[in-house]
């Protein structure tokens, strides 16, 4: 009975210190809107300065509630007790009181790593860790590690079955969680190595590597905040389904401006499919594409074999080949991109022929007569036949124009790419209108990078900016004009003038954080990239990331043997060296957290038994069932489905289910698992109303499920080349259950058998 009470006395106090840490987060709550109130009713006008430092200020205060209005859930969720008397609260962000006594600890400070570092063997100054588990705004529960075994000579007692386990068994949402509670000393110490240099986190399936990069991403922005504040962090996933799986993660560890993008977003205006023939992605992902690009713009730099008759305004030129070529030499030598590099071509051209039509014309007139060479110099400029061809010689392109071409006409790809075969060349054949892949995303990056702006001027010219400002001040009248009864009703008729309404559209601009800007700037160059199933990247695509971050500050997070994709690595030597050389380091994660060790000892074996070696993470625990492995007769796979998928739901109490096959399989399996349950089945990582989902293995790569069912295991085995990967990553998605069905046999090596 004093047990009892004591546990009692010790949640209600907690209750209350968690009360007062939500009661000082609504007050800063309140203090920043009322902030940034002050700053938005404040008038435009006045000096550039002044509105500069509105803006700045503006800026500040949305960040800072953006923050605080992100970390409500589980504000706190851990507490140190210390040698000397002191007791340090751990939670997501830093609190303080007005007057700047601490109250809580960012996570990320150095004064917060002991709760993940400490252990019984070395307390550094720890004598307990408590972890504090909420339920909206309330403690529901405590859970105590006592490094110092003095402590239960003074009658403390260590309770509960454990924060990590409690986290682990708990119901999948379809969003991810963070683990900022539960972070173990291998992953802690990951997080925090040091920013520069690449750092590779190699980890079998369920070791927490998403987590672990996320959590990094927001521990390097905290600890350098300074340097990537302004440079920003891009964090790359394997597809949309998993960027919309972890997109709350980031703003829940107190941190919103990463750029989050799947590969096939990289490419600023392209929302890219995935590629449906692996032979096309493999070829495409070499490489030596890269010379096959820069060839290609070449050869749209071309000549004319016999000099060409111009007519301008009725008086004959020519245009000779040597022309063209001293002018193409010329303008390559300025070592800029094609379009920019063209505008010193036209210059040269068009002089060359001003300068002949000068001549013809003064001859024509007799001695003594001078021609206006302004006059001529536009006659020049504006005829037809110089304009077609200087094109004809030196076309301006845009990236996606010179890559459709190059796939989409035979004769380009075989003078860009000789050393490809008539078949290679065939797998790359396209029409102009096929919608762009992810494989095409690092060529058109590429492209891009040799075009340059297809208006070399754009933004550099100051009659286009004075221009561009005429038409923002003219949208701002016309706006004016639209809302004119609103604002006289209002009473701002006569007081927002249209260059009030354009100044503060242009500071609305100006505002955008480095993050937003990154977003659609192609150009960017970010302090610190993070990469997500590092293993499936090509050549191609590691050399776009590359020219992301010149400064290579990486953190690559994969799993080699969980390769799937035709142009993906097979070791981080053959991914990394052409880009770092050695200067990378490796980590391991040891520990699987999510799979239950039945699964987990099954897929490993699976594995190896079709002649990949695996790493094999110990499993922190074992579930309450082995793989389940149904063999059906022929049309009998969908069937079986629906019959299973009752009882797996059940056992499963409201988790969430995932249904893993062939893409030539999804649309018939959404259909007959719709037919009976409805809006519940889903797509991707699933939304909050569903929990059963269809997708493919590559879709299912770093995701997670309380239950997975495969069907036809084998043919995961032999799509995509053969690669282990597919079955490898499908069967490592559970945290509970694993059902197979199987028409053509359950592949070796599942139920134990070599064979």
């Amino acid at each position: 009975m004093p047990e009892e009470s004591s546990a009692h006395t010790e949640l209600e106090n907690e209750r209350q210190y968690v009360a007062g840490l939500y009661h000082r987060l609504d007050e800063l709550r309140d203090e920043k809107r009322e902030q940034l109130a002050q700053v938005r009713r404040s008038h435009s006008a006045g000096s550039h300065q002044n509105r500069s430092e509105r803006d700045a200020f503006a800026t500040m205060y949305e960040d800072r509630l953006a923050q605080l209005m992100a970390v409500d859930d589980r504000l706190v969720f851990g507490r140190l007790d210390l040698d000397d008397g002191e007791t340090r609260y751990i939670g997501r962000i830093g609190l303080s009181t007005a007057d700047l006594q601490r109250l809580m600890v960012d996570w990320r400070a150095p004064e917060a790593g002991t709760f993940y570092q400490a252990t019984a063997f070395e307390r550094q100054g720890v004598r307990r860790r408590r972890h504090l588990m909420l339920k909206g705004r309330e403690v529901q529960g405590l859970e105590d590690d006592v490094l110092d075994y003095s402590m239960l000579e003074e009658g403390q007692d260590l309770q509960g079955e454990g924060a990590l386990l409690a986290a682990l068994n708990s119901k999948r949402t379809g969003q991810m969680s963070d683990i900022v509670g539960t972070i173990q000393a291998e992953q802690d110490r990951i997080i925090r190595a040091p920013l520069p240099g690449t750092l590779v986190v190699q980890g079998g399936p369920g070791t927490g590597k998403t987590a672990v990069a996320l959590h990094r991403a927001a521990y390097l922005l905290y600890t350098h905040r300074e340097r990537l504040k302004s440079a920003g962090v891009l964090l790359v996933g394997p597809s949309n389904a998993f960027i919309r799986y972890i997109e709350r993660v980031l703003p829940s560890l107190g941190e919103t401006g990463v750029v989050m993008s799947s590969l096939g977003q990289l490419m600023p205006g392209i929302a890219a499919t995935a590629e449906e023939s692996a032979e096309a992605a493999e070829i495409k992902g070499r490489l030596s594409m890269a010379d096959v690009v820069a060839r290609a713009v070449a050869n749209r730099q071309r000549n004319f074999t016999e000099p060409r008759r111009l007519n301008i305004e009725g008086t004959w030129v020519t245009l000779t080949p040597k022309q063209v070529s001293r002018a193409r030499d010329r303008a390559r030598a300025t070592g800029k991109p094609h379009n920019e590099a063209r505008v010193t071509f036209v210059k040269i051209l068009l002089r060359e022929l001003t300068d002949q039509m000068t001549e013809i014309l003064e001859e024509s007139a007799g001695a003594g007569n001078s021609t206006d060479r302004a006059y001529l110099a536009e006659d020049v400029r504006s005829s037809r036949d110089v304009r077609v061809a200087l094109n004809l010689c030196w076309m301006p392109l845009t990236p996606e124009k010179l890559i459709s071409e190059l796939f989409s006409k035979p004769g380009q790809l075989e003078a860009a790419a000789p050393e490809l075969t008539d078949a290679e060349r065939e797998a790359l054949r396209r029409s102009p209108d096929a919608p762009w892949t992810e494989a095409d995303v690092p060529l058109l990056d590429e492209a891009a990078e040799l075009l340059g702006e297809l208006d070399a001027s754009a933004g550099r010219d100051s009659a286009a900016l004075e221009e561009a400002r005429k038409r923002d001040l003219a949208n701002a009248e016309r706006a004016i004009e639209n809302t004119e009864g609103f604002l006289e009703d209002s009473g701002a008729h006569g007081i927002l003038s249209a260059e009030d309404l354009a100044n503060h559209n242009m500071a609305t601009e100006q505002r955008l954080t480095a993050a937003d800007r990154a977003a659609v700037d192609r150009t960017w160059a970010f302090g610190h990239v993070v990469v997500d199933e590092a293993q499936e990247l090509s050549a191609m695509q590691w050399r776009l990331l590359m020219r992301r971050c010149p400064l290579k500050s990486f953190t690559v997070v994969g799993d080699i043997a969980q390769t799937s994709s035709a142009a993906g690595a097979t070791s981080w030597q053959q991914a990394l060296d052409p880009f770092v050389g050695e200067r990378w380091t490796l980590e391991e994660l040891t520990v699987n957290y999510r799979t239950p060790a039945q699964i987990a000892e099954a897929a490993v074996r699976m594995a190896n038994a079709a002649g990949l070696v695996v790493s094999a993470p110990k499993a922190v625990r074992e579930g309450l069932w082995a793989p389940f492995l149904d063999e059906v007769q022929q049309g009998g796979l969908l069937p079986r489905l629906l019959e299973t998928l009752t009882e797996d739901l059940a056992a499963i109490e409201g988790g969430l289910l995932a249904v893993i096959t062939e893409d030539h399989r999804l649309e018939q399996v959404r259909e007959e698992v719709t037919a009976v349950y409805g809006n519940r089945v889903g797509t991707g990582a699933g939304g909050l109303s569903q929990d059963i989902v269809v997708i493919s293995p590559r879709e299912a790569k770093g995701l997670e499920f309380d239950a997975v069912v495969i069907l036809e295991p084998s043919e995961l085995l032999t799509a995509a080349a053969g690669k282990v990967g597919d079955l490898y990553v499908a069967m490592t998605r559970p945290t509970q259950r694993l059902r197979l069905i199987a028409e053509y046999g359950i592949p070796a090596g599942i139920d134990g058998s070599e064979s």
